[in-house]
């Protein structure tokens, strides 16, 4: 994992300082920080890239797209203009390059150009402000992980091969959280809070959650605890506690 490039890393980065400038608790010379990252994605975005998920390397979808939100919340945030590069052309170009390569022809996104598999991952970009909620890629995804990526409300990340889902791996918590967001996002308020409902209720004794959850078996698997997870679900529960917001200003028609 040290050896790895992780491009949407930067992303994430980019989306925290933005977040800790809307709190007032971002330090002033935390901008520093900020052009290194934004810098990063102007010069590596074209690169393979091993994605937070320690993926061979790739051109991921998933990582461009979180660049993409990161930078446009650092311009959201005000701090963008202290940078030399512009925020909000560099989030066009990304979009506009993985939009050309990386969208399937039933409209949702793709995991990379080469590869047509919907992956659950790809519903947080739109949650970060990647794209607005009205996107029709951003909908076409939700539908297409719902339809193909779910068993009694849980959620795996992406289909490995022709076998049943359990077979390949258990459902992944993370993504299930997400896609309570993601229907929160959508106004499905009734989806949204059975989908939290259902990942909230596969902890242990404990109250700690491993990445992946058996659902034959109904037991955890694989790392446990996982701070992923639980970060997931405090996020969710902010989330569901508010009404779905407006869409923002970032349109990304014809991209």
């Amino acid at each position: 994992m040290g050896q790895q490039f992780q491009l949407d890393r930067f992303g994430e980065a980019l989306t925290l300082f933005a977040a800790a400038r809307r709190q007032d608790r971002l330090a002033a010379d935390a901008w520093k920080a900020a052009d290194i990252a934004v810098r990063a994605i102007a010069q590596r975005w074209r690169q393979p890239d091993a994605d937070i998920w320690e993926l061979d390397p790739g051109p991921w979808t998933h990582s461009r797209l979180t660049c993409v939100a990161g930078l446009r919340a650092l311009a959201d945030a005000a701090l963008s203009h202290r940078l030399p590069v512009t925020c909000t052309s560099l989030a066009d170009t990304v979009l506009a390059a993985t939009a050309a390569t990386s969208v399937h022809p039933d409209g949702h996104w793709r995991r990379t150009p080469d590869d047509p598999a919907v992956d659950a991952a790809l519903l947080l970009p739109a949650l970060r402000g990647a794209l607005p909620a009205n996107d029709v890629r951003t909908r076409a995804t939700l539908a297409a992980s719902r339809r193909q990526l779910t068993e009694d409300h849980f959620i795996y990340r992406y289909r490995h091969d022709n076998r049943p889902l359990g077979e390949g791996e258990g459902a992944f918590l993370l993504c299930g959280f997400v896609m309570a967001q993601a229907q929160h996002q959508q106004d499905r308020p009734v989806e949204a809070h059975r989908s939290f409902e259902r990942n909230r209720g596969a902890d242990r004794a404990a109250g700690l959650y491993a990445e992946e959850f058996d659902i034959a078996q109904r037991q955890l698997r694989d790392n446990i605890p996982q701070a992923f997870v639980h970060a997931l679900l405090l996020e969710t529960v902010a989330r569901l506690a508010h009404n779905p917001k407006p869409d923002d200003v970032h349109r990304s028609e014809g991209t």
